[in-house]
């Protein structure tokens, strides 16, 4: 068939086999560090993670296979609500919350310069291996009721 009446899909996004929210693309590094050799095997090269807090699965890839949370060496965020934000250095929901309480965001900031520091391992120590910062911005600006 000619390729004119061919039809492109519509979405390159690859959705969670179990809950189908959209995956996140997870650089490599990040997604060795939080799961064990035994556990990746099943994988595809390109692995996404699942970011709905309440799905069983932490990581996926376009043919299904699938890694579920339980299998995470640590805990991460939005999967378990008591990890970190940021796996880098820490800052917790609890942090953010008190940085809403107090009105003044100075956790936030604290870690938006640390980010920016040789210390900051988010290719590796995040879930996705991208930076938590717009996830923590997005967590403060909800709770400050003004998404």
């Amino acid at each position: 068939m000619n390729k004119a009446f061919v039809r492109e899909p519509e979405t390159t996004e690859v959705l969670c086999p179990r809950c189908g929210s959209v995956g996140i693309d997870t650089l490599r590094a990040a997604f060795e560090t939080h799961v064990p050799a035994d556990a990746r095997r099943p994988l595809a090269a390109s692995t996404y993670f699942c970011p709905a807090p309440t799905c069983p699965i932490a990581y996926f890839d376009a043919f299904e296979a699938t890694v579920p949370v339980e299998a995470l060496t640590i805990a991460v965020y939005p999967k378990d609500p008591a990890a970190p934000l940021c796996s880098c250095f820490g800052l917790t929901m609890e942090d953010v919350e008190a940085d809403v309480d107090e009105g003044i965001p100075t956790r936030i900031r604290a870690l938006l310069a640390k980010s920016k520091t040789p210390e900051a391992r988010c290719d590796e120590l995040s879930p996705t291996g991208r930076s938590c910062i717009p996830d923590v911005q997005k967590c403060y600006f909800k709770l400050r009721g003004g998404a």
